[in-house]
């Protein structure tokens, strides 16, 4: 019998996440395998106008993962070596990461207590004359407040690229998050609500910051590969500054198009996975379960609880027992300011309270698409005995 573990551990009964690739998407990725073009083409092309619809953006750009659509966006926008970027310092290193290929300084501001998305006191604190740029995360599918922090920008004469890595889906107040922004970055990666296995894309509605994204994610190229084969002499090109090889080919771009399509019926799946688990784990005492406030749609990309000091045990302790019961979790995220990298690299100004108290509190259980109940009630029953 196959493990329901990816690296093959037979003791694991709940996997902290199983990616869900459908027939169909076999299907699909087996067809694409047979075109000619198997990169920079019209499946791309499909995927794109396809994401603009569903995010009402004017533009969207298909890029290799979510850490280039930051790079390319910051890149897009100027931001160099001497800016600072104002980041939560709850979130993945690739945050911190794009900003720093950049040759600028992210700066680390702590998080709320309830949504774990950025402080927007924090974000006052850490505005200096070298800010040049906001980089909010919508943490864990929830959107940040992204007016507040849109507005901050504004009157601060900031740039705003968001980071939507968790958020395919999730809307502020009837408006899909990264379109708030210069720019908004999305994440394919096999643990996100849709994947492409590794893949990314920008969406802006800029027609300037576009242009400058396609070109730079093909090597600073000022021709597509389909534009320099269908008119002139394919090597009349020109490259007016350096690039990167951040592209979308067509087999990633198929199956990231066909998931895509069942987007709402994927995050319905989760929504109502993280409902079954608030109904059983409401009303333990030291456990907090998470909102989800009525003026905003999140796409329930984790389900993270936070053990506090009236809990029976520590999350180390509920970490350990939830392993040993053959049940996987894990914690979003160990901060930022805990990396040797962003301890010379990065800059602190505000005290990160918030954040260091939530490193020892929260917990992510196991969520995908396809989780049964069999497997939450296992979560359940464990955390409750």
């Amino acid at each position: 019998m196959k493990s329901k573990d990816a690296f093959n551990n037979k003791s694991i009964k709940v996997p902290f996440f199983s990616p869900y690739i459908t027939n169909d998407d076999r299907k699909i990725i087996q067809n694409t395998l047979k075109n000619t073009l198997l990169t920079d083409g019209p499946i791309l092309e499909n995927f794109e106008s396809s994401f603009c619809k569903f995010t009402n953006s004017k533009y969207a750009i298909g890029v290799s993962n979510a850490t280039s659509a930051l790079h390319l966006s910051l890149k897009s926008l100027g931001i160099t070596a001497g800016d600072e970027v104002i980041i939560p310092d709850m979130t993945f290193i690739a945050t911190s990461s794009a900003i720093m290929l950049t040759g600028a300084t992210p700066v680390l501001a702590d998080v709320n207590d309830d949504d774990f998305n950025i402080s927007v006191n924090s974000i006052k604190k850490n505005i200096t004359s070298k800010t040049k740029a906001i980089l909010p995360v919508h943490f864990a599918g929830q959107p940040c407040d992204i007016k507040k922090i849109t507005k901050i920008a504004k009157s601060n004469d900031l740039l705003l690229v968001e980071d939507c890595a968790h958020a395919l889906g999730t809307k502020f107040e009837n408006k899909h998050v990264g379109t708030f922004g210069n720019t908004g970055c999305f994440s394919f990666y096999p643990t996100k609500n849709i994947t492409s296995i590794e893949g990314g894309m920008v969406i802006t509605n800029s027609k300037k910051i576009a242009k400058s994204i396609i070109s730079s994610r093909n090597h600073g190229l000022t021709k597509s590969l389909k534009n320099r084969f269908s008119k002139g002499k394919p090597w009349d090109y020109d490259v007016i500054e350096p690039g990167y090889n951040y592209r979308l080919d067509e087999i990633r771009s198929a199956l990231g198009l066909n998931q895509l399509k069942r987007i709402k019926k994927i995050n319905l799946q989760r929504k109502i996975a993280c409902d079954y688990y608030n109904s059983k784990l409401k009303n333990i005492s030291g456990m907090i379960i998470p909102t989800y406030p009525t003026s905003s749609t999140s796409s329930y990309h984790l389900y993270i609880i936070k053990i506090t000091n009236d809990f029976k045990i520590n999350r180390d302790e509920l970490f350990k027992k939830l392993l040993d019961a053959g049940i996987q979790t894990s914690v979003h995220y160990k901060p930022l300011h805990e990396f040797t990298i962003l301890k010379t690299k990065g800059k602190i100004n505000d005290k990160l309270e918030t954040t260091k108290i939530l490193y020892n509190q929260i917990i992510s259980l196991p969520l995908y698409q396809n989780i049964t109940r069999k497997e939450q009630d296992i979560v359940v029953d464990c955390i409750k005995n």
